[in-house]
């Protein structure tokens, strides 16, 4: 519940410092091995999460919403079509209104700006679960799973192959953050918005082949993110030559890794050769999500937890 200190929340990558980040990671290591060692860790005992959902999720819920029990508390899961918001009910109202009842609130929803309100109005801390413009959470889990595999991200080069879309925007904010470079290409027509980006910590290539020439990670989405279907076909055709296959991980490093968020579409944006092949790490990146998170919140709820 609601202390004098103030309020810190996740709404963007951009939110935390490097040292922050440092400090989740190695508790996402602790508490990842835990896990695996099936050591009862629950230091959130009377703790409520309460989880709002305006665009489905199979990932962020699963993971929220496990990884709320697994630390001792409980998860309430929220879909805006059930709920007052679903009929009018102001952003701001409901901010109030929810963060008198809980400890911790995560928001998946479609402009960046209603999360921006919604956390404005809370008297507890808010995590961006997905929004149109940036997807943080996912790229801590990201950045979790390189340095499980390969150690430091600093000064490595990243490829991101696809639309300028919100996992991209976050990989920007983690370029400046974490001190790598981003190799970006994208398809004429879906290009970088550059009013939400503050780093020049990358470069744009017409061809993505050469976006991945030397790169230690290559990492894309779906061509046809969640609210654009309407765009589907025309983004199946703008996106043509743009799918991440064998050809183009043969141009990165000997040691790169590939990366997806997940839902994939094998034969669209990647090859099944890559995405199951030996340097896919799809399947560690998706449940780092439960571990980054549980990091995550217990960072935002009880601060710099030390110990092993």
């Amino acid at each position: 519940m609601p202390t004098n200190k103030p309020i810190k929340h996740f709404l963007q990558f951009s939110d935390f410092t490097l040292d922050e980040f440092n400090h989740v990671i190695e508790r996402a290591r602790i508490i990842k091995r835990k896990f695996k060692a099936y050591e009862v860790y629950h230091p959130l005992v009377d703790r409520t999460l309460v989880m709002v959902f305006e665009k489905n999720s199979t990932r962020t819920r699963l993971s929220f919403e496990a990884g709320m029990h697994q630390l001792g508390g409980a998860a309430i899961y929220l879909n805006t079509r059930d709920s007052q918001l679903g009929r009018g009910e102001p952003v701001e109202d409901a901010g109030q209104v929810m963060s008198r009842m809980c400890d911790i609130i995560m928001v998946r929803t479609f402009g960046q700006d209603i999360i921006e309100r919604f956390a404005a109005n809370s008297r507890v801390p808010v995590i961006n679960g997905l929004t149109n413009e940036h997807h943080p959470c996912q790229v801590l889990a990201d950045l979790f799973t390189f340095v499980e595999h390969r150690g430091s991200i600093a000064g490595k080069t990243v490829a991101w192959v696809g639309d300028a879309n919100n996992m991209l925007y976050s990989w920007l904010q983690a370029a400046e953050v974490f001190g790598f470079h981003l190799n970006v290409s994208t398809p004429k027509g879906y290009d970088i918005d550059h009013a939400l980006v503050s780093t020049g910590r990358y470069s744009v290539f017409a061809d993505p082949s050469e976006a991945c020439a030397g790169a230690h990670l290559v990492t894309t989405d779906v061509w046809t993110s969640m609210g654009y279907e309407q765009e589907n076909a025309a983004r199946l055709a703008a996106f043509d030559g743009f799918i991440v296959d064998a050809a183009k991980m043969a141009r990165a490093a000997p040691d790169a890794l590939f990366m997806h968020c997940l839902p994939a579409h094998r034969g669209e944006e990647v090859s099944a050769e890559v995405i199951d092949g030996p340097q896919s790490v799809v399947w560690d990146e998706a449940e780092n999500r439960l571990h980054v998170q549980k990091a995550l919140i217990e960072y935002l709820l009880l601060g710099r937890v030390a110990g092993n």
